[in-house]
């Protein structure tokens, strides 16, 4: 199978894993992590957490910044717009409601009475 390459499939494809989820939400709040902590939240070994993370990394999710011994993450800002913008197009009406086609409303009968 082919690999895919469109960075909006990309995208939305890393953030698709339960673990990728929940270190993404934990990014959310706003602050660096460092990528010791995210064991905690994905109750999956430290080398599984390394993977998950530069899945994310490669898919433009999150930047890194080592300090020391350290790596922090967080959340890269262009990668949520993008995500918004993704999210928005499906909640965007694809017809002008006005011009849309509708269906007949049915209304019931009233039975006769005996």
């Amino acid at each position: 199978m082919k690999r895919p390459t469109d960075p909006d499939t990309l995208l939305l494809q890393a953030a698709a894993d339960p673990s990728r989820l929940a270190i993404l939400r934990q990014l959310a709040g706003g602050n660096d992590v460092c990528a010791c902590d995210f064991v905690g939240c994905c109750d999956v070994a430290q080398p599984t957490i390394s993977h998950h993370l530069k899945v994310l990394r490669e898919a433009g999710w999150v930047r890194s910044e080592r300090r020391a011994s350290f790596i922090y993450y967080r959340l890269d800002p262009a990668a949520v717009a993008r995500f918004r913008a993704i999210a928005g197009e499906f909640a965007a009406p694809s017809l002008n409601r006005a011009s849309a086609r509708s269906l007949p409303v049915i209304e019931p009968q009233a039975l006769p009475s005996a």
